[in-house]
């Protein structure tokens, strides 16, 4: 191994750094609840797949061990990321009604990085940068006008993960990583006034510029080979706890707190030959066991505002997400992929009214995607979703204090992605 591990290592974590302030500054959105679907441009050809499929460098963000199989490489990517967010309202006794678009900040780019190199036989390295996902609306025409709101209405939400990485091999095709996570999220809210009589802390509820908070948690991961060009891999990523936005401590449960749920899964891979690959992952996010993600509505009628302990929050429930991918390669040069992810909508009917806010409802992903080596080592990567439009329609949504009525939300996505890659 050449003497210089040391220097390139240090010279990609300052690249890095450099990359999260930039992530750190780009609202994101959502797919998998507010979880991006997939993680690097080959996995998001195919649908995410990438527990026991590591493909690229930044497979090592989904599970650690991956490190151990994608060699010594670097690895960039973008993505144009257009989502289409809105609202209705229907039968309000307080003028709410009318069809509402959130889509007043579009669209968006979402880098990542990853960096991976051996350093023994049986030890590998890497740091990932990546944008875990997030909550973004921009009402310019406020729902909630008819109560005295003014300005746009809207939350955004960007979290950006910094994971290190260390794999071991065990035994040959066997292999266990673990990534300490350092997270940096960003919220503001806005556009949302006549609440704030509803909360334990009205100065610090809405219109307070981006509030910023540092996380920690970790990531755990196996891969394996358990017969000829079959694997297996899991996962388990802890939640993550930190600070508080100090700045919304009146509107999020618990003066302030919004921790990532723990999630978890697992996956198979299987070559059988002649170019091709598939793939399949399933993957579980406890959103109810955060309390301002998880939280429904109701407490705030029982006398528990905003920002108290158990005050109200979005009422998600737990999803679990499925993925399922093909790739097949023409020859060394040119591949081509595709692939399909389902993920169960965490907002029930009844929780609609403040998810105009954050209408994280998606539930089906078709992707295509390819790959072209373009020099020794060196291949450009791009990729297409679609997650066609869903709708959830209020049922008993919006509770007799607001006026009563039914709040419908919708989203739909498309995004667009390029990579590069380099084994070295």
């Amino acid at each position: 191994m050449p003497d210089n591990t040391i220097s390139t290592t240090l010279r990609a974590a300052l690249a890095s750094a450099s990359l999260a302030l930039a992530l750190a500054s780009s609202p994101a959105q959502a797919t998998d609840g507010y979880f991006l679907n997939g993680v690097g441009a080959k996995a998001k050809g195919m649908g995410g797949v990438a527990i026991a499929l590591p493909q690229e460098p930044l497979s090592i963000a989904s599970n650690p061990a991956a490190a151990t199989e994608v060699g010594h490489g670097v690895q960039f990517d973008v993505d144009v990321f257009i989502p289409d967010r809105g609202a209705t309202i229907s039968g309000n006794g307080a003028g709410l009604d009318g069809s509402y678009s959130g889509n007043g900040a579009n669209p968006f780019l979402l880098p990542e990085f990853a960096y991976v190199r051996p350093i023994s036989d049986t030890v590998s390295l890497g740091i990932s940068i990546n944008g875990n996902g997030g909550m973004n609306t921009h009402y310019k025409t406020n729902p909630f006008a008819s109560f005295g709101a003014t300005g746009h209405a809207g939350v955004d939400l960007a979290q950006v993960f910094i994971a290190p990485t260390v794999a071991v091999k065990l035994a040959e095709g066997h292999s266990v990583g673990v990534s300490p996570i350092l997270m940096v999220q960003g919220f503001k809210a806005s556009g949302i006034q006549p609440f704030t009589m509803a909360s334990a802390d009205p100065a610090r509820f809405t219109n307070r510029g981006r509030s910023i908070s540092y996380d920690f948690g970790f990531r755990l991961g196996y891969m394996g080979q358990i017969a000829e060009g079959v694997r297996i891999g899991a996962f388990y990523q802890s939640k993550i706890h930190g600070p508080r936005f100090k700045k919304y401590a009146g509107l999020f449960a618990d003066q302030g707190s919004f921790h990532v749920p723990a999630s978890y899964g697992a996956g198979i891979s299987v070559q059988p030959g002649g170019g091709l690959t598939l793939g399949a992952d399933v993957k579980h996010i406890q959103y109810s066991k955060v309390g301002s993600v998880g939280n429904p509505l109701a407490p705030l009628f029982a006398g528990v505002p905003f920002g108290a302990d158990g005050g109200p929050g979005f009422g998600w429930r737990d999803v679990t997400a499925y993925k399922i991918g093909a790739s097949y390669a023409f020859d060394d040069s040119f591949t081509l992929r595709a692939g399909y992810g389902h993920s169960q909508n965490p907002v029930p009917s009844s929780e609609t009214f403040l998810n105009i806010l954050a209408p994280g409802v998606v539930q089906d992903h078709f992707t295509l995607g390819g790959s072209v080596l373009v020099g020794k080592g060196q291949e450009i990567t791009a990729f297409v979703m679609r997650a066609p439009n869903k709708t959830v329609r209020g049922s008993g949504s919006i509770p007799a204090p607001y006026g009563g009525g039914e709040a419908d939300i919708s989203l739909a996505e498309t995004a667009i992605g390029f990579g590069f890659s380099w084994v070295m």
